[in-house]
């Protein structure tokens, strides 16, 4: 999909549950930055939800997503940024469930060593590994 140095890549972008269950997945090409796809996979979020995100989704039109969902952006403000905004560390730390979601994804060997060349495949195939990933939680 992407172009890289080391050939071409993919980037997987998910978004979880409280539980690390995964509730959106889309694919993009691996020089795109992550920011990009925050904002279209965060459009259907609830009223008071939390948003858990490392410093690269810190952006200005995610804040204000969030402030017109009533929802609650727990990120950490770029180094360089003027501005400060309320974070909690504690909260933050709940951030590792997508971690662990990525590490169940790398499971499937198909995923982790992308097989399929065709990015509609592939995220057929992400997403049949995601179902299996529910399942199991469940």
């Amino acid at each position: 999909m992407g172009r890289s140095r080391g050939g071409l890549t993919t980037k997987i972008h998910a978004l979880v549950d409280a539980d690390g269950r995964p509730i959106g997945l889309d694919l993009t090409a691996g020089q795109t930055h992550d920011s990009k796809m925050a904002e279209p996979m965060l459009r259907n979020i609830g009223k008071g939800a939390i948003i858990l995100a490392d410093r690269a989704y810190d952006t200005n039109a995610l804040r204000t997503l969030a402030k017109e969902k009533c929802a609650r952006a727990n990120i950490p403000a770029k180094r360089n940024r003027k501005e400060t905004f309320p974070f909690s560390g504690w909260v933050y730390r709940q951030r590792n469930l997508v971690e662990r979601f990525f590490n169940k994804l790398k499971l499937f060997r198909g995923i982790a060593t992308r097989y399929d060349k065709d990015p509609r495949n592939f995220l057929a195939a992400v997403k049949l590994a995601a179902t299996r990933i529910w399942i199991r939680s469940l």
